[in-house]
């Protein structure tokens, strides 16, 4: 029985909660707000360019996702190390050096794979032309992965040292500095030669090395952060970090990229079904996606206050840190699910107009998939906001094995088995999306309760 009193150690953990929490929502947002500035402005160029570059972005993502979960890493494992010593220089410096090391070698081996988008697309069986001008575009933008990447590292470090804020200053001034590329390099502005698609990949390069210059300048000039001269001889060998950075990643990432998958998969199945299928899932889980980002920010905050107890060996600070961002998850998913409820017409409607026929139908299909939208929302942020809290007891291979589990043999099968053999078409996709979001809570919210049982908690100091 969890006695969640307004005591004062819960007052402070739900305080120290959303004052990390919300830079890190707004600076997901923010993220996401680049992407979406980059796919408006691309589609003024014309359809074709937004279909390639379409094609390109899910390339990139496809690889970019398991990148991310690597460097993801860096959070727990930073956090932990504060926590056992709050004033640790070195610690913290040994796991950022590696994490710029990873940061090289996995870019390093994406751009050889992405050098080839073109040959790939074509073995996929797209269109020649599309093909062709997708691989121009990722050839153009690939290399903003490792500044991307380098500046999630610093965003993490950040977050352990409990100032985000920082994060969100800058992601701000990114989605600026990216549009103002975009605009110059894409349609000539300022006397510049219109370089179209390809000046909309170079303006996502040089916006990443913005971001990163000013997290670097922020490091070296921040009185708080400077001590830790985090770039001081980072190119310096540590195998033992880099070793334990690996295999503490790479289940993060491989679950990280199979849920990105099920909805990759999703769009292709939609694809099959038919055009107006395809623009009502985008609709939906657009919605989906922007609700998203709250419980991502609260699981990121609860890695990191469940990491520093972690390293504190601190059995009631963890407890009080996952079940405060566990109980504000489930409050803001349960306001999410009755807005999609109550106003599903009125957010479809800020993407398609439903007076024209076939608008209608895309209208109509992207209420019916909100409603299943609606009835998910609780169990994804549980699945995301537990995930997050196991990750700060370092605790990642079951995860892996769950979001196997979950979203590639069960999401998919239900969802391929409800559209195609039993008639559903796209509801039956999105029955099977939630179906595997399901599973994944379930497991990953039983192990929490069972960290005890499982021996995942620390052992606690002598004396205590």
């Amino acid at each position: 029985m969890i006695d969640v009193t307004f005591a004062s150690p819960w007052r402070a953990e739900f305080r120290a909660t959303q004052r990390l929490a919300w830079p890190l929502i707004l600076t997901n947002l923010s993220l996401t707000l680049i992407g979406a500035t980059d796919v408006v402005m691309i589609g003024w160029l014309g359809a074709k360019e937004l279909a390639a570059a379409s094609l390109g972005s899910s390339m990139m993502m496809a690889t970019v996702i398991f990148c991310m979960g690597l460097i993801t890493a860096t959070a727990p494992m930073m956090a932990s190390e504060r926590g056992r010593k709050a004033h640790s220089v070195r610690d913290l410096r040994r796991t950022f050096g590696q994490g710029l090391w990873v940061s090289v070698a996995i870019s390093s081996f994406v751009w050889i794979v992405l050098w080839q988008t073109s040959p790939i697309l074509r073995m996929l069986g797209q269109n020649d032309d599309l093909a062709t001008l997708a691989g121009t575009y990722v050839r153009a933008c690939m290399w903003s992965i490792l500044p991307y990447l380098w500046v999630l590292l610093i965003r993490n470090f950040l977050s352990v040292m409990e100032r985000a804020g920082w994060s969100l200053l800058v992601g701000m001034a990114g989605v600026v500095v990216n549009a103002g590329c975009n605009y110059v390099l894409m349609f000539g502005g300022f006397g510049m030669p219109a370089l179209g698609l390809i000046g909309a990949g170079i303006g996502s390069v040089l916006a990443n090395l913005f971001m990163l210059l000013a997290m670097m300048a922020l490091l070296r000039t921040h009185r708080q952060f400077r001590r830790y001269s985090l770039f001081g001889r980072w190119w310096r060998s540590d195998w033992e970090r880099f070793r334990a950075l690996w295999k503490f990643g790479v289940p993060i990432g491989v679950a990280m990229a199979l849920e990105d998958a099920i909805f990759i998969g999703a769009v292709v199945m939609m694809g099959w079904v038919g055009p107006n299928a395809l623009a009502a899932h985008a609709i939906a889980l657009q919605i989906g996606t922007i609700a998203f980002m709250v419980p991502l920010g609260l699981a990121q905050a609860a890695t990191v206050r469940i990491g520093i107890g972690f390293g504190r060996r601190d059995h009631d600070l963890i407890g009080r840190a996952g079940w405060t961002a566990f109980c504000i998850t489930i409050v803001f998913m349960v306001c999410m699910a009755l807005l999609i409820v109550t106003q599903g017409d009125r957010l479809v409607s800020l993407f398609i107009s439903a007076e024209a026929p076939v608008d209608s139908e895309v209208a109509e299909l992207a209420l019916s998939f909100l409603t299943v939208a609606a009835m998910i929302q609780i169990v994804d942020g549980v699945q995301v906001v537990c995930t997050g809290m196991l990750r700060g007891l370092h605790d990642t291979r079951w995860p892996m094995i769950f979001a196997v589990t979950g979203y590639s043999v069960i999401g998919m099968g239900i969802g391929a088995w409800l559209a195609f053999a039993c008639g559903w078409e796209g509801l039956g996709i999105w029955v099977g999306l939630g179906t595997g979001i399901c599973v994944v809570a379930l497991l990953v919210f039983g192990r929490w309760l069972l960290r005890y049982r499982l021996g995942l908690l620390p052992e606690k100091p002598i004396g205590n």
